[in-house]
This record gives structure tokens, sequence and C-alpha cells, in this order.
């Protein structure tokens, strides 16, 4: 059962996996004991503070009253875990209590992550998160522990952050030309907060913004009137200079002018000089398309699926010209660096490949211009980028003599291009991090010094992968940070999904170190009233320290940062990333931990349905059809995941004895034993190598 739990508001909890269904929490000593851990944010509570936070008198018996109140929400949270084992939700852990909760799983949490989110994104991006996280809100932060110490300077953080989401989506309406929406909301929000100058901005703003120029006067100087009255205190700078721009009606006033500023001004006149100086037909405009898409690409979602979409549609019009070096320019030029080897539109690839592969063919034959060295080498690092996941031995060909002609030229742009095409085929066999590393720290030299920004970024996700296949984690956290600041800098929002997709992989590969855990004690007290009972149940649970509970603590925390890194991949346009890839990840640490497959029968398991399957099988008890399933298994592609689809069928041969299998796994994984299985990719681990070469060994004796 997954649990969700409201605090921007009453106090609630309720059953995720039903519908939203409210989960009883019995009295209000149970709910404000929940209140605290939530505000704790899955730090542990000692016993000794919750007392103290609980009563301002303790009463005598307190001790057992908590514990009476914690097994009492234990009951509530996980109805279905059998008596006497380890709770996963709400732990014991030292000298109290934590409340490992999901990221997700707390209205305020996710609250927070919204607005936090929007900060980064433009007002079209943003206004959708901060709506968003404020319809998250009924009523007052913890409204029934308005008055308790603990929760004063939470409750007052999460009103000034809600306060500051009202005023941002107020700005982003405006941005966005909505100022009519924006009134009615600002109007209400002044009304409980009259003291808030920038929002009396935004009204004025808005209401100036529909025509209401009066009645924008109007505001301010009410505004005025109640700081200088009330407050004692004049208007600030920005307010009295509005005044004044709206009694000039100056020019950025404008909503058209404010949507963009210069930027914006600057883009609309250069593109409507563009289209009186180019005529409609002219062959340059397919170049300056292909430039634009490359561009377009990079802001990811659906930028990225447009991108793809007309660069087929770019490339298809420039062969029909007849013109081999046009159409060369319009393949080359959408050079966007690729990290991820399972293609997000195979049929869109083949097609670019086929397309390259005729154009290099016609310059060859003379029928374009000759000698034209970086035109082919853009072609052939296409072809090589675009024929990833592959076995043709073509891409590695087209890898090696673009690189050759990119080295020879001495062209940095085309070098990192190539580079990227060489990376893409660097799969022929497993345990090749080394030499992908060796790559991307070429790639990340080469685009500093020339201010490739793509490619820099590039080469510091490739290292990040490598490094993280050596288990070199402190250098992959490096590599991580630094794509981040470029992605940030750069406004590359497509870094973050996978530097995610990183964090959720090292904290499986690394976990945390395992804790005592004493819930059994804790419940033994709360079921007795005895107090010898409770001063022996208390020394056990100071001595006791149940690793299988942490082991368990640990999982869940794993899942949760996988379930929010799937969540990055939702609308970034990446189709061959996202899916069935959350459901591998979690596969892959199930069987990395000996636990079995998942069983849902609504798993979307995407192209890694076919190593999924025995594995799941098995988890089923139908070792017959597992056999029969695994006999099916193709090859794992050769791509970032190869080490890990070539574990999870050695796993399964060895379920079902498949000694042929077990042998091919073996001599398949062997050249990786010194890395971690999947790590590469970047996204999901099986852990070492060399442990399931082992197993695989000692199934063949």
């Amino acid at each position: 059962m997954r649990v969700g739990f409201g605090v921007l508001g009453p106090v609630v909890a309720w059953d995720a996996d039903a519908g939203g269904r409210a989960i009883a929490l019995k009295g209000p000593r149970h709910r404000e004991v929940l209140a605290r851990l939530i505000v704790a944010r899955r730090r542990v509570v000692p016993v000794s503070r919750l007392i103290e936070d609980l009563w301002a008198e303790p009463p005598p018996g307190a001790v057992g009253a908590v514990r009476t109140f914690v097994a009492a929400l234990r009951r509530a949270l996980e109805p279905q875990r059998p008596p006497r084992t380890p709770a996963r939700l709400l732990v014991t852990e030292g000298p109290g209590y934590a409340l490992r909760a999901d990221p997700d799983a707390v209205d305020a949490w996710r609250f927070e992550r919204d607005v936090a989110a929007a900060a980064t994104l433009p007002p079209d991006g943003a206004l959708p998160r901060l709506e968003e996280a404020l319809s998250r809100w009924r009523g007052p932060a913890y409204a029934e522990f308005a008055d308790e110490g603990w929760a004063r300077g939470e409750r007052s953080r999460l009103a000034e952050l809600r306060l500051h989401a009202v005023e941002r989506q107020a700005e982003a309406r405006l941005a966005l030309g909505r100022a009519a929406e924006a009134v009615p909301d600002l109007e209400a929000h002044l009304a409980e907060h009259p003291w808030r100058e920038g929002a009396w901005r935004a009204l004025a703003l808005a209401l100036y913004r529909t025509g209401r120029q009066g009645d924008a006067l109007a505001v301010l100087r009410r505004a005025r009137s109640l700081l200088v009255e009330q407050l004692g205190v004049d208007p600030g700078p920005e307010l009295r200079r509005l005044e004044t721009d709206i009694l000039g009606q100056a020019p950025h006033l404008d909503p058209a002018a404010a949507r963009g500023g210069a930027a914006a001004q600057v883009w609309a006149d250069a593109t409507a000089a563009y289209d009186r100086a180019v005529a409609s037909g002219a062959r340059t405009r397919l170049e300056s398309t292909a430039a634009l898409l490359r561009d377009l690409s990079m802001t990811g979602g659906g930028g990225l699926l447009t991108a793809r979409r007309q660069r087929v549609t770019a490339v298809a019009a420039a062969e029909e010209l007849g013109d081999p070096e046009l159409t060369a320019r319009v393949i080359g030029a959408y050079d966007v660096p690729a990290i991820w080897t399972r293609l997000d539109d195979p049929e869109q690839a083949a097609s670019i490949v086929r397309t390259a592969e005729r154009t290099l063919a016609a310059l060859a034959a003379g029928s374009g211009p000759v000698g034209h060295d970086a035109i082919r080498a853009r072609l052939l690092a296409t072809i090589a980028v675009e024929s990833r996941g592959g076995r043709s031995e073509r891409g590695r060909q087209a890898a090696r003599q673009a690189e050759e002609i990119a080295r020879r030229l001495d062209d940095p742009g085309l070098l990192a291009f190539a580079l990227n095409g060489v990376f893409m085929q660097s799969f022929e066999r497993a345990g090749l991090a080394p030499r992908r590393d060796a790559t991307g720290a070429e790639l990340i030299a080469l685009a500093a010094r020339h201010g490739l920004v793509a490619f820099e970024v590039l080469g510091h996700l490739i290292r990040l992968q490598a490094r993280g296949a050596l288990g070199d984690f402190a250098a992959a956290d490096r590599h991580a940070a630094a794509a981040e600041r470029l992605g940030e800098r750069h406004e590359r929002p497509l870094v973050g999904v996978f530097t995610a997709w990183y964090r959720a992989l090292r904290l499986a590969a690394t976990g945390r170190a395992a804790e005592a855990v004493v819930e059994v004690a804790d419940e033994a007290v709360a079921e007795t009233t005895d107090q010898a009972v409770v001063e022996t149940a208390d020394q056990a649970a100071a001595e006791a320290t149940d690793r299988a509970a942490a082991e368990v603590a640990d999982e869940a925390a794993v899942e949760a940062a996988y379930r929010d890194a799937a969540a990055r991949l939702d609308g970034a346009g990446m189709p061959g990333l996202e899916r069935g890839l959350p459901q591998l990840a979690l596969l892959c640490l199930r069987v990395e931990r000996g636990r079995p497959a998942p069983t849902d029968a609504d798993l979307d398991w995407g192209p890694y349905a076919p190593w999924a399957r025995p594995l799941v099988l098995l988890a089923q008890d139908r070792r017959a059809e597992a056999a029969a399933a695994l006999r099916e298994v193709p090859e794992p592609p050769r791509d970032l995941l190869l080490e890990a689809l070539w574990c999870l069928t050695g796993q399964a041969a060895i379920a079902v004895g498949d000694r042929e299998t077990i042998a091919r796994a073996h001599a398949a994984l062997t050249p990786a034993a010194a890395e971690l299985a999947g790590a590469g990719s970047g996204l999901l681990t099986l852990g070492p190598v060399s442990r399931h070469l082992a197993d695989l060994a000692e199934a063949l004796r």
C-alpha cells in the first residue's frame, strides 16, 4: 500500500492505491505524532523530544504512551504488515522514530518541489507547475496544531512559500498575456496580506494591461495609503516607478513587449527581416531551418519531438531538390549531442541513415562537388550516431572514418560530432567503460577550449557513466555537478533528467549504513502495561540491531529515488529512454538484492520485456514457462545496458539450469569483470559483474 500524507490543511493520510481512500488516524495525539515526524522530514525524532513537544507537563508513563501512539499509527499505515515484523514506513532508529515517506508522498514536500522547479522554468512552463502546487492547499498548514511550538516555524515557512507562489503565478500569467486571470487571485491575496508590495505592483500592472488604467492608479494610491497610514512608510521604488510609468503610458508596459523584453523584440525583428529578404522557396531556408531545429531539440519535451519530426521533413525536402551538397549540409547541421544509446524513433533514424548513405554515394559519384571532406565527415558521423545499438559493422566503420577526417582537418566542431559517433559505436562487447571514459575526457577538453557547450555537457555525462561503471562515484559525482552547472547556465533542461537518474543509481549502488532498528521491542511495549516488561523491552531495544529492517528502509529509499527520476522523464521527449526503464531499474534492484521480480500484470516492460519475462515467470513459480521464455531471449543490443541485460539473462539461466545460456552469459560478461553491471548506463545497476561471474561459474561446475 502506498500512503500519502496531507499537512497543507488538517493532517490526514490516504491510501494512494485505493483512489485516495482516507486512513483513520485515531485520536489527536496520534495525528500530532505523525505531524511531528513529517516536520522532521525523514530525520529521527528522539522519544524524549516527542514527549517534550506533546506535553507541557509529561504525564507518568509518557514513554509508553508514545510507543502506543506509534504502534497504532503503524497498524493504520501498514495494515498488511505481519505482526512482529519490522515497519518500513514509520521506523525506529536509535533513540527515536522517523517517517520514511517517499519524496512525493507528502503534499507539502511536493508543493515545495513544484515551486522550486517553477523558479527554473520560463513562464509557460512555470505556470502549470505553480497552479498544481497551489491546488494542494486545503487550509492553513498543520491546521489543528497552529498553537504548537514545534509546528510554528514550519507553518510560517510554508505560508511564506505559498504567498511567494501566488505572486509568482500572477507574474507568469502577466508574462503570458493573461492579465485578466491574474486580477481576482491578486485581489483576494491582498485582502489577506495587504503589506506585500510585490502583489500590489502585479495587481496594478494586470489592471493596466486589461485596459483599466484608472483602476491601476487607484490600486497604487490604495497601497500608498495603507503603507503610510498603518505602517508609517512610503511605497518602495518599484511601486513609485510603476505609478510614474502608468501615468506616462510607458511603452515597456505593453504586454507584447513585456512577454519577451529586448530578446523577444530582437527575435521578432530578425525573423521578420528574414522573411522579407529570403524568398520562401530559397534553398538557404532549409539550412537555416536545420540549424534552428538543432537548437530546438535541446529544449527537450515538445521541442525535441517537433525537431525530430521536422528534421526528417527538412532532409526529404532537400533531397527532392536534387542537390547532394545541400542535402548533406541539411543532414549535417543537426549535430545534436546524443548520450542515450537506444533510439527514440528507429524508423526516423533509419530514414536519415538511408538518405545519408545515398548522399554520400551521390557526392562520390560526382553528381555533387568533389573534395568536401568536412561534409562527408558530417554524413559519416550522422550514420554512426543514428545506427547506434545495432550489430552492423557499418556504424563503427562510419565512426572511424568521420574521426579520421575530422582529425586531419583539425576541425574542433566536426571532431566533437565525430567523437559522439565513436561513443555511440563503442559497445561491440562488454567491459569498454575505460575506452568511453577516454572519449568523454577528450570531448570535455576539446569542447571547453572551443566553446562547444553542448558537447562539453555530453563529455561530462559520458564520464559520469563510465566512472560509475568503474565504481568511481566520487569522480562521477564531479561530472554530474559539472554537467548540471553547464545545463543550468546554458538552459539545457534535459541534463537534470540524466543526473536525477544517476543519483538514484548511486543510492542503489552504495546504499546507506544499516542502523539499529527496534520496532519489535517498541510494539511489545505498546501491547502491555506491565512496567517490568516495559523495562525489559527498553533494555532489549537499546541493544537490538535489526539489519533486515534497515535494508528494507534502504530499498524503499532507492525505489522512491527511482520514482522521482522516472517522473522527470514524463514529457521530456525521449521515448527511447522512457518506456520500460523505470520497471527495468526496479527489477535490477530486486535481482541485485536477491528478491523475486515484480509480477504486476499491468507493468509495461517496453523493449526490455524479453529479458524481464523469464524472471517474472520464475517469481510466479512457472519454471517450465520461464525456461521456454529464456530460450526466446535475444542477445542484448550493443548499448549502455549490454552488461545489465546479460546479467539478467544469466540469473534466469541459473534458476532454470540452462547451461548453454549460462556459458554464453559468462563469456559475454568476462571482459567486464572489473565493472558494476549496468552502472555504465548512468541509470541502474545489478552490482559487481564479478559477483555474477562467480554465480555463473559455480552453476557450470
